[in-house]
């Protein structure tokens, strides 16, 4: 929560921050006991949000069908139709186009805005993904449209290696409609090769996107990295780097955007979405995804200058952090808050 406050500062959106969960594991539960568990816990949660206090979304374990459970829950519970009370929702009911793709979309955005800094591209670079849920998935997806080629990714059963780049919409069949693993994905893939063993980061690469789960890349996965000339990581995942591996980062030869930056791309959308339910309308792709370069575009720079600002340049972990702090802050003794 204290993180995704900072993140949503960086936006420069009006939008606070905050975090909540459950211990239900959705793995192995039928459609139905799922839909149920998202009907008692908003039956609970419904009296605690609103479009005007707080609006949930999506996160680990939660994608669209969990949201349209627990929307529908909400309206029936409250007997009205606030569709801006939750974000992530379909698009035939108030749903935002790009809301999907915007975490994997906007890690990616501020990963080239980031190599551009340093006179490279994604273009030719080699990309390793760590994950293959919502954000990882359409992280590879917006990758390869701008020229990479992504070499490996995982899910928590091993990781498939991808010399030849990776076949998105295969892979999406396989994970959003069938829900299997990415063992799969190498059954029917040419040239893909799944690994029970050792761990996604031991494929060499030039730009490393952890898009699985909290602390999911250690000291030795960031020493393995750098040893294999990795350059470039940012965390579309929340915390998904320990803090040895940020440390081992921020004083090698690796550029490192932190999740508060490089993945607010996803919260980013939620507020635009909000912005077109407040107003009955509804924005083309094209538009929305326009907005979400911007809004990337300018956290980048808010980073970058905050960075150079402070001695620092280049460090974007100081960057980000200075930043969004700063805000947060300034705004809290404007109005009596101490």
């Amino acid at each position: 929560g204290f993180e995704q406050i900072f993140k949503n500062s960086l936006t420069g959106l009006p939008i606070g921050g905050g975090k909540g969960g459950s211990d239900f594991d959705p793995k192995g539960k039928s459609e139905l006991e799922i839909m149920r568990f998202c009907q008692s816990f908003m039956t609970e949660l419904n009296r605690h949000i609103g479009e005007y206090t707080d609006v949930p979304a999506g996160d680990i374990g939660v994608g669209g069908r969990e949201i349209g459970f627990l929307f529908g829950q909400y309206r029936r519970l409250n007997n009205r139709h606030e569709s801006g009370v939750l974000t992530g929702k379909g698009l035939t009911w108030g749903g935002s186009l790009v809301r999907t793709e915007a975490t994997g979309y906007g890690t990616v955005y501020f990963t080239q805005r980031m190599m551009e800094e340093h006179g490279e591209s994604l273009s030719g670079a080699k990309v390793v993904v760590s994950g293959s849920g919502n954000v990882a998935i359409y992280a590879m997806q917006k990758a390869q449209q701008l020229g990479a080629t992504v070499v490996a990714f995982s899910d928590s059963s091993g990781y498939v290696s991808t010399p030849g780049g990776v076949d998105v919409e295969l892979l999406r069949e396989i994970k959003e409609v069938r829900r299997g693993r990415v063992g799969e994905y190498a059954e029917q893939a040419e040239g893909a090769e799944f690994h029970a063993k050792g761990n996604v980061w031991e494929v060499a690469c030039d730009v490393a996107l952890p898009c699985a789960t909290q602390n999911e890349l250690n000291g030795d996965d960031a020493k393995m990295l750098v040893a294999n000339g990795c350059k470039f990581v940012a965390e579309g995942a929340n915390m998904p780097s320990t803090p040895e591996a940020v440390e081992y980062f921020r004083k090698s030869s690796i550029n490192f955007a932190p999740g508060k930056a490089a993945n607010a791309g996803g919260v980013a959308t939620s507020a635009l979405e909000m912005q077109q339910n407040a107003t009955r309308d509804s924005w083309s792709f094209e538009y929305t995804d326009e907005r979400l370069q911007g809004i990337m575009s300018n956290i980048f720079e808010n980073c970058a200058k905050t960075a150079a600002t402070y001695d620092r340049e280049h460090d974007y972990v100081v960057g980000a952090n200075i930043a969004g702090f700063k805000k947060v802050a300034n705004a809290m003794l404007a109005q009596g808050i101490i």
